[in-house]
């Protein structure tokens, strides 16, 4: 049975249709159309739950919530597909600083992740999908590699792990574009073992962990033991969209490894040659000139803005004020910029009239399908809010079709009951 997501969001319908929507593809370095069928599919990776949602977390998962957004206004259905990891060393780790059964850290962290992401506005995924109840999939991918020899086995009587050959597949390192002295460095910095005795190579990437004391193990062929970190992904998305669907997202950070195995393994696995069709990546935040992370704990956690009674909207709107690819820093300026502009456009659409709105939103639609130019698309709407409290205009349909709009495709309730 799959994991429980959130409640979903009322999407207003919207007068008129979207543009064709382009995005930036981290493989071809182009802004390029997506060309879904009437069915979309995204794929984006989840969060490993041993801490709070912090506003790295909330960027990435807004961006896609905005594709997801521009996807459906143009009228197709979105399948789309999220995974948690909630089987792994930095979940255990904590776990045991804290003095707490990782299992129930990590429902405590899976639980509040979805109050966060409700909260934000953000659709929920069709399919939701933890590592555990993956396990099975998992199982029978790694299977599939060894058969066809893209997977290997090392050589540790004590630890016969199992292993990806990045010389699976002719196209390893198409996604990121990285060369080997890239790829080396942010595999030992980002989870990877190069220096495990016994691997082929020093980038081969775990498939299949054989269990060690004390932790979790289920049941395979190849031993008792758990899954890798890139193989959980490929499965899932594997086995619910397919192959070459539309979008793969995250931060950039999941550039390399993360993405580039995870399409890997697949592209192995099936012998076709493109995962997904978009890889799709954000940039970093940060605060105080370094990037926000757990590692770092420098985080500034949506759950906690909440406690303090920060509108969320105002939240989602300092989150995309900047452009989503690009690295940029949270500030206190950033918070009271979105709330100022959030009470605005809310004054606004509770005025009785105001300047026809048809431009604005088509302005908006036209934006947001441009690689999401949302800090061009927010001054559209400001623009409208302007003229409208200065008493420009007298449409008495405006002032409910700009609220419907910023709803439906920026995902904030701008209504005067708000």
């Amino acid at each position: 049975m799959d994991m429980q997501s959130w409640p979903s969001p009322q999407i207003p319908s919207v007068p008129g249709v979207s543009p064709a929507l382009r995005l930036f593809d981290t493989s071809s370095k182009q802004v390029a159309p997506l060309a879904p069928g009437p069915v979309a599919g995204m794929y984006v990776c989840g969060i490993t739950p041993y801490d709070a949602t912090h506003l790295g977390h909330a960027a990435t998962y807004v961006t896609f919530d905005l594709i997801n957004r521009v996807l459906r206004d143009q009228g197709h259905d979105v399948h789309y597909v999220q995974n948690i990891t909630d089987v792994d060393d930095p979940l255990f780790e904590r776990a045991e600083r804290d003095g707490v059964d990782w299992r129930d850290l990590g429902t405590r962290e899976i639980d509040l992740f979805r109050e966060d992401m409700a909260a934000l506005r953000v659709l929920p995924p069709r399919d939701y999908i933890g590592a555990m109840e993956s396990v099975d999939e998992v199982i029978a991918a790694v299977g599939r590699l060894l058969e066809n020899g893209s997977a290997y086995v090392v050589d540790d009587a004590e630890y016969p792990d199992v292993y990806f050959s990045v010389d699976a597949t002719e196209q390893f390192g198409y996604e990121s574009g990285y060369d080997a002295e890239t790829m080396a460095k942010y595999f030992a910095e980002r989870g990877g073992d190069p220096d495990r005795a016994g691997k082929r190579n020093p980038l081969d990437a775990l498939l299949w962990r054989i269990q060690r004391p004390g932790e979790p193990s289920w049941e395979s062929p190849f031993g008792a033991g758990r899954p890798g970190w890139h193989i959980e992904c490929s499965a899932i998305a594997l086995n619910r969209l397919g192959m070459a669907f539309d979008v793969q997202g995250g931060g950039s950070d999941l550039i390399f490894p993360h993405h580039e195995f995870s399409a890997a393994h697949a592209e192995a696995e099936t012998g076709e040659r493109r995962f997904a069709r978009h890889y799709v990546h954000t940039g970093m935040i940060g605060l105080d000139g370094e990037k926000m992370s757990k590692s770092l704990g420098n985080l500034v956690k949506v759950s906690v803005l909440r406690r303090n009674g920060v509108d969320v909207g105002a939240v989602r709107l300092g989150l995309i004020s900047g452009h989503y690819r690009d690295d940029r820093m949270w500030t206190d300026l950033v918070l009271s910029d979105g709330e100022r502009r959030l009470a605005t456009w809310r004054r606004a659409a509770a005025l009785e009239t105001g300047p026809d709105a048809t431009d604005t939103v088509a302005r908006l639609r036209q934006h947001l399908a441009d690689d999401l130019d949302t800090p061009k698309a927010l001054a559209a709407v400001d623009a409208w809010a302007a003229d409208a409290i200065l008493g420009i205009g007298s449409s008495t349909e405006a002032p409910g079709l700009v609220a419907a709009a910023v709803d439906a495709l920026l995902g904030v309730d701008i209504n005067p009951s708000a």
